[in-house]
């Protein structure tokens, strides 16, 4: 089993969005199985002790209008232990990769990249929390998701 952590700066907006709609598309492609995907934030400020704020608002609308519910999701806390339980650490943005390497204290597994590294155009998923163009970011977290699903897919093969 691959296991998959998406990681953004509060975990309420673009990272919940990708492990959402990552899981979703595994299912869809009959991978369900393969894959473990969760999602985890750089910073607390969406953690108030020790409980996570959910799904900001607009981003569960979006889910829900896509057949997901993300009710059961809070703001977690990526720590330096979670690099010996994931394979991949996917980032929104250079701030997040940034960070995820900060909090690891490096990555000496080359586990840590950007969702949109595995598209034809490489780019940072705009964070929807200063943009409001919560569309942008879903068809941004789309093309990252087939892109990444696609690449693993071919891991997962032997390829």
């Amino acid at each position: 089993m691959i296991k998959i952590l998406f990681v953004c700066h509060g975990n309420i907006c673009r990272s919940p969005m990708a492990e959402f709609v990552f899981r979703q598309m595994a299912e869809q492609d009959g991978l369900a199985e393969q894959f473990d995907v969760a999602s985890a934030a750089t910073t607390e400020e969406e953690i108030w002790n020790g409980y996570g704020n959910p799904v900001y608002p607009p981003v569960e609308r979006l889910l829900r209008a896509h057949g997901m519910d993300p009710s059961e999701k809070r703001a977690a806390l990526l720590t330096a232990g979670d690099y010996d339980v994931y394979d991949y650490f996917i980032g929104m943005d250079d701030e997040n990769l940034r960070d995820m390497k900060r909090i690891f204290h490096g990555d000496p597994d080359q586990k840590c990249s950007l969702l949109m590294d595995y598209t034809a155009n490489p780019r940072p998923v705009a964070d929807p929390w200063y943009t409001r163009d919560f569309q942008r970011t879903w068809d941004d977290v789309q093309e990252g998701c087939r892109g990444l699903l696609d690449v693993l897919r071919g891991d997962e093969d032997g390829h």
